[in-house]
């Protein structure tokens, strides 16, 4: 039975490399262009005109994935509410909340970009409202989990001196779960900064148009200066996420 299992799965993992077109002589082969494209790309283009607009536009990226998790952390409190079990909503509300969030994080983020991008028009204000709901669907779930997970231990003496609900959730549940709840948040930002470097790329601001115009016009210098400002800004928010998480909750989750 085991090694019909082992098969099966062995039989899955080269349908799909055959669905993905994996070629072995495509692998063999792509050292010589990639070293070509790098050898066109370097040194990247570091004028101070170039630079000058590429910062502005990165800023214009923090902007976007710095308001759109701060929104959208707010936002999930409420939702995670109704989605966490036992707490203020009964069991079918619980379960539809839970297939809404289900729903907002299975569409990737720059498909919400593309809905934003018809329904307000093109620019960061569509980028921000992308990671509005992205933060919501990842932050609702996470927050639902947490204070399900939290010690129960005063929620329960609260409600044995006849606190009604809300004031157990306000009180008991939601200090127990605020840890987590700062851990998860500082996720969620780190995640909107990833996401947001690349929205640009269907006009919902940021960097990301810089990144496409780059390789639309083969002005490789300029496309990896992009990278590598993404990577640098990616890094540091990840550092200083993992430096603020260690101060506020004493250790990373």
């Amino acid at each position: 039975m085991s090694f019909l299992g082992y098969a099966g799965g062995l039989v899955l993992i080269l349908w799909c490399l055959a669905g993905a077109g994996f070629s072995v002589e495509k692998v063999m082969t792509s050292p010589p262009r990639f070293a070509d494209f790098a050898a066109r790309a370097f040194p990247p283009n570091l004028s101070p005109d170039v630079l000058a607009r590429l910062g502005w536009k990165m800023i214009e990226t923090l902007q976007i994935a710095f308001a759109g998790a701060v929104l959208g952390v707010i936002l999930s409190l409420p939702v995670a509410l109704l989605a966490a079990r036992g707490l203020i909503a009964g069991a079918w509300v619980n379960q539809t909340v839970r297939v809404l969030l289900g729903f907002v994080r299975a569409v990737p983020d720059i498909a919400w970009a593309l809905v934003f991008v018809v329904a307000v028009g093109l620019g960061p204000f569509a980028g921000m409202l992308a990671i509005v709901v992205d933060t919501v669907g990842f932050c609702g779930r996470f927050f639902a989990d947490d204070m399900e997970a939290a010690d129960k231990g005063p929620a329960e003496s609260l409600t044995a001196t006849g606190a009604r609900r809300i004031d157990v959730v306000a009180c008991a549940t939601v200090p127990a779960a605020m840890p987590a709840f700062v851990s998860t948040a500082l996720y969620a930002l780190e995640k909107a900064v990833r996401s947001s470097t690349i929205l640009g790329l269907v006009g919902a601001g940021g960097i990301g148009i810089e990144l496409k115009v780059g390789f639309d016009l083969f002005d490789y210098p300029t496309a990896l200066t992009v990278i590598l400002m993404i990577a640098v800004v990616v890094i540091g928010i990840e550092q200083l996420s993992g430096y603020a998480r260690t101060r506020i909750i004493g250790e990373q989750r």
